[in-house]
């Protein structure tokens, strides 16, 4: 599906040729938005983890997650994945990232919402998500659109590092 907005805002589709841009994308995002949330060995480390191609690849495969680009003016600026949670009638938001310059001008939560029309079009009750508990931000956009955190969730991800957040939920109109 290709969303088209005015002021040449686009959502469509990634695919696996996509996935090197959508890693660059995140490296920009993650070093210019993480610092004061997690500390630099923990980007690094996570971003090794979660964006190297075979991950990527794996993912968009075998996980069936799915990766919409957003574009403005032709130019990648933001991106979303998602993909089946764990319980039926469920999906799980795992990425949603916009460029800081393309911050606080509604395009973050016309790709949620994009992603809310998604999933419900897939039979989606509920969407899930998870946010770490310093990024303010974030969860402030989410809650704006309708999330309520749902519960606080600790999870060791290797190297030393954890992931300190919220779990938010939002129920969709199937």
């Amino acid at each position: 599906m290709k969303t088209n907005e005015p002021n040449g805002v686009q959502i469509i589709p990634a695919t696996e040729e996509h996935l090197p841009a959508i890693a660059e994308l995140a490296d920009i995002i993650w070093r210019a938005c993480y610092p004061g949330i997690i500390d630099q060995a923990q980007i690094d480390y996570m971003l090794a983890q979660m964006y190297a191609f075979d991950v990527l690849c794996d993912e968009l495969h075998s996980q069936g997650i799915r990766y919409d680009r957003l574009l403005v003016a032709g130019k990648l600026a933001g991106f979303a994945s998602y993909g089946p949670g764990s319980e039926p009638g469920v999906m799980k938001l795992h990425r949603l990232y916009l460029l800081p310059e393309m911050q606080g001008r509604g395009l973050g939560s016309r790709l949620l919402q994009h992603v809310e029309g998604e999933v419900s079009a897939r039979g989606a009750r509920r969407l899930i998500l998870s946010v770490n508990k310093r990024n303010a931000k974030a969860i402030a956009t989410y809650q704006r659109n309708g999330f309520v955190i749902a519960e606080s969730v600790v999870t060791d991800i290797g190297g030393g590092f954890i992931m300190d957040d919220y779990t938010m939920t939002k129920n969709c109109s199937a």
